[in-house]
């Protein structure tokens, strides 16, 4: 058997697109609004596991939607997927996947009822039996992503997150910091299997206090350009990701100029001066074609600057002594 190589072209690649987000961070929202943009004048399909929430939408958005039930099986998701993409939907929305791992008969449900079939009440056969009660879960679980990388439709998931915290001992002290992990930021970790969000093209994690605007999971350098940081995801974004995805033409970063480095010591010294809220009111009056320039890496550290120079200034708290 001869093995075939072409030349590589980028046409007609399918997107997987992740969103966290706790409540008030508006994932929902900006899940249709992403669709939006990249179906164009098409309806797009709406997989939703959380009562039917998704049709809040139904006269700002031109979707079409499926109620997925529990149990909430890897399977179903699959199915429900594969029959949007059969139908020819441009773009599929699930609202919420972490059912899928957390909800009513998901994997973590699973694991409990063969933990159940195998050991019963019997707490040292069941301690005996945890990882063997994972296999077909786990199993379920990658077929489910393996058959999702298939579909020839964009898919957008959205997922529910969590703030989680750690103790850590900093300057001889224990403390209290938001949880540090691969696929969460500033403690907001996204309820699905450690290793999904990585499957994903982009993934976003989404705030109350600032919501729709993107704090980045993975963003390639190829996507930057397409998903400002400042300000929230928009039908602009879809579009403008669709384009990409089709083949068109490359979005190229302007050239940074010595105007541009003045400006990047400008806003250092104005994020370690005046911390983090006026050096992003600052950034925001910043043209688009400048904050490209200046580039994502840039934006980061300078807003890191920004945010270390707030917690210098904040007074330390001592705790409580225990009466």
């Amino acid at each position: 058997m001869s093995f075939v190589f072409t030349r590589a072209v980028r046409e007609n690649v399918s997107l997987l697109i992740g969103l966290v987000g706790g409540t008030g961070s508006g994932k929902s929202f900006t899940a249709m609004r992403l669709a939006s943009g990249i179906a164009g004048d098409k309806p797009f399909a709406v997989i939703d596991t959380e009562a039917g929430r998704a049709k809040h939408y139904a006269d700002q958005f031109h979707f079409d939607h499926g109620d997925l039930h529990p149990p909430f099986r890897p399977d179903a998701y699959t199915d429900a997927i594969l029959a949007a993409d059969r139908a020819g939907y441009p773009v599929i929305v699930v609202d919420s996947a972490s059912h899928e791992w957390s909800g009513e008969g998901g994997v973590l449900d699973w694991q409990e009822e063969e933990l159940d079939r195998m050991a019963g009440s019997d707490w040292k056969k069941r301690e005996a039996c945890k990882m063997a009660a994972w296999i077909k879960p786990k199993v379920a679980h990658k077929k489910m992503v393996q058959r999702l990388l298939q579909v020839r439709a964009h898919l957008i998931l959205c997922f529910r997150a969590e703030e989680k915290v750690e103790m850590v001992r900093e300057n001889g002290k224990t403390v209290i910091v938001p949880k540090k992990t691969l696929t969460g930021l500033d403690g907001w970790v996204p309820i699905c299997e450690k290793n999904l969000p990585f499957e994903l093209t982009t993934s976003f994690l989404l705030t109350a206090a600032e919501p729709g605007v993107p704090k980045p999971i993975k963003l390639q350098e190829q996507h930057r350009a397409l998903f400002p940081l400042d300000q929230p995801i928009t039908e602009e974004s879809g579009r403008r990701i669709a384009e990409w995805a089709a083949g068109g033409k490359k979005i190229e970063r302007p050239p940074r100029t010595e105007r541009h480095d003045g400006l990047i010591a400008d806003f250092e010294a104005k994020a370690q001066s005046d911390g983090a809220e006026a050096f992003k009111a600052s950034w925001k009056r910043l043209s688009r074609e400048d904050k490209h320039a200046i580039g994502e890496p840039e934006y980061l550290r300078l807003l890191r600057i920004a945010e270390t120079a707030d917690k210098a200034r904040a007074p330390e708290v001592e705790p409580e002594a225990a009466t």
